[in-house]
Order: C-alpha cells, then sequence, then structure tokens
C-alpha cells in the first residue's frame, strides 16, 4: 500500500520515527518526511541515514500553517507528536495540552484539508483511566480523533489510532535509565516494585500502525496485547544481563504514577473485537441522542475486565532475560 506514495511522520525524530525508517527506508516508498522542531535532532538524523527519500522539515504540530503546509502532497501520516513524559507533564499541563490536544486537531485538520488517505495517532495505556496530565491529554487527543472521524465523509481521510504501552530502550524510558545507573555502579532506583508495565519493542509498535493502516476504519483505535512484568523483576533480569550486582532503592511513586497501566478499560472490551495479536476498539457511533442512550445503553459491565499490566501475561525473570537479549539497544550495549 505504501508503494510510490509520500508518509509523514510528525515528530519523526524520535525513537518512533527511528524505528519506522529502519522498516520503509529499504522499500519502494516514494519518501518519507520528517516533520519536527529541532534542527539537531534533524541533522544527526540526516548525516545517520544519508538517504535521498528523506526530507525534513522544520515545523511545530501547534502552528497549524506549517502542519497545514508542509502536509501538502503527503498520502499517509504517522502523528508521533507528542509530550510524552509524565513529571514534565504534570508541571506543565498547559503545555501538554498545547502539543497533545490542539497539535492534534492541527494535524487532523491538516491531514483532511490535504486528502490525505490515513492518519495514525499514536498514543498510550495513559491515556486510559488517566491519572496524569500526560494521559489527560493523550486522552482528549484519541476523543478529538475519534469527534473528527465521526463527521468525515466515506471518501475522506480515514482516521485511527494505535495505543501502546511502554516501549522498552525507547528514548527516556527506564530501561536505558536502569542501564546507566548500573554501568556506573549506582544503585537502581525503584518507584514501587511492584508496579508492573507492559513490554512491547519498537518493531512491535511499527507492527501496530502497520496493522492499523491497513485494516483501521474511521475511529478504530488498535492495541497490541502485550506481556508485563513488575519493575523489580526487570532490574533483576537487566542484572543477569550484564552480569552486574544490582542495588536496588525504593524511592517512592513519582508525580501522576499509577500502580499498573491500563490498555483497553472494560467499557471499551465489551464492544472490543478480538483480532488475535490485536484488539480493535471501533468508534462509539451513537448520536447526541439522551433518549438513545437511556434506550439502548452498554451491556452489563460487572463481569467484565480491564486489560492490563496486572492480569494480563506475567513474565518471569528468565523470560524478561529473553525479551532484553533480543533488543538491538542491548545487543549494541553488551557490545561495548
Amino acid at each position: 500500500m505504501f508503494k510510490n506514495k509520500v508518509l509523514m511522520i510528525t515528530g519523526g525524530t524520535g525513537s518512533f520515527g527511528n524505528a519506522v525508517l529502519d522498516r520503509f527506508l529499504k522499500t519502494d516508498v516514494k519518501s518519507i518526511i520528517i516533520f519536527s522542531r529541532d534542527e539537531k535532532k534533524q541533522e544527526d538524523m540526516r548525516i545517520a541515514y544519508n538517504n535521498s527519500k528523506l526530507r525534513f522539515v522544520i515545523g511545530d504540530v501547534r502552528d497549524s500553517l506549517s502542519i497545514l503546509n508542509a502536509m501538502k502532497g503527503v498520502d499517509y501520516v504517522f502523528h508521533a507528536a507528542a509530550l510524552k513524559q509524565v513529571p514534565s507533564c504534570e508541571f506543565y499541563p498547559m503545555e501538554a495540552v498545547k502539543t497533545n490536544v490542539i497539535g492534534t486537531e492541527n494535524v487532523i485538520n491538516a491531514a483532511v484539508a490535504n486528502d490525505v488517505k490515513k492518519l495514525i495517532l499514536l498514543s498510550t495505556d495513559k491515556a486510559v483511566y488517566p491519572i496524569n496530565a500526560m494521559g489527560i491529554s493523550k486522552s482528549m487527543a484519541e476523543k478529538v480523533l475519534v469527534a473528527k472521524a465521526r463527521s468525515l465523509g466515506e471518501n475522506e481521510t480515514v482516521l485511527c489510532a494505535t495505543r501502546y504501552g511502554n516501549v522498552m530502550a525507547s528514548r527516556g524510558s527506564v530501561i536505558p535509565l536502569f542501564i546507566d545507573k548500573m554501568l556506573q555502579g549506582e544503585p537502581l532506583t525503584l518507584t514501587d516494585g511492584s508496579m508492573t508495565r507492559f513490554l512491547m519493542s519498537l518493531g512491535e509498535s511499527v507492527d501496530l500502525v502497520l496493522h492499523a493502516f491497513s485494516n483501521g476504519e474511521q475511529g478504530d483505535i488498535f492495541v497490541q496485547k502485550a506481556p508485563a512484568c513488575s519493575i523489580s523483576t526487570l532490574s533483576e533480569a537487566l542484572g543477569i544481563v550484564f552480569k552486574k550486582e544490582i542495588i536496588t532503592k525504593t524511592i517512592g511513586t513519582r508525580h501522576g504514577e499509577k500502580l499498573y497501566e491500563t490498555l483497553v478499560s472494560r467499557e471499551e472490551v465489551c464492544k472490543a473485537l478480538d483480532e488475535g495479536r490485536f484488539y480493535r476498539v471501533p468508534a462509539d457511533n451513537r448520536s447526541l441522542n439522551y433518549d438513545k442512550y437511556i434506550l439502548d445503553g452498554q451491556p452489563d459491565l460487572n463481569n467484565i475486565d480491564d486489560y492490563t499490566s496486572h492480569n494480563t501475561t506475567q513474565l518471569n525473570v528468565n523470560e524478561v532475560c529473553e525479551v532484553l537479549r533480543s533488543l538491538d539497544y542491548i545487543k549494541e550495549k553488551l557490545a561495548k
């Protein structure tokens, strides 16, 4: 479907953008536009890849005109630009709103105006039952997308979202932090050893987006089923993989952290379609007619569970070691 097509990745200098390039630059895609506001990261990427299929555009999703003009001639959009760090969004929530909510609306409007075939929003498990500003802003981004999808006609831009848990070894995530501390002989700072998180590789995050591109219909949200482990299990596994003695220090939960994450709420589980490796959560397309809500409500939710990092498949230490050893980031660190 991407043969001779133009892709745009907003926030394309991040971990996800690099994973997409690794997958797509060897295909027959026509070109890939990296849209972001960080000229230094764009320069680093330009030098690292040195590929004529790449085009770099400086701009900001907060600026509706910059994204509107940059999207001319684009066929498909990965919308990855976002503020993703929980603590910083807690201290600066309006910055999260400007990028994650208003920025998403700007990207969607630009895609529709430029007749883009399909747009995929990258969302997060923190958008489900959100307790922090980052999660709330990403939840609102999903709502903005679904609301816009309801208004579009059959031949207009298809808007979908993907929602995933922690992407292992992505920039700013816990695995690089733990490895750096471990190699420097410092204690690993655990917020709460019993916290669980989903485990997903960068490659799997790209697979999820490709599944959405191939199968998504208006307003769909796609979730990949994923295993999980506790933070204490992860730290123990890292010690085994790197053959280092692990010293841990419990520091307590940070601003806006949960004990576990939820990828699909029970309200969504009751209507989700099980597609094997993935869940598809279709848009709620009921009209704003309160009589219909009274007469045609949701099924009984008492016997339905959320899909969380507590009740998904839990990996033991040896299984986490195996997963870690499969990651390119870990292989590179071990080779040094």
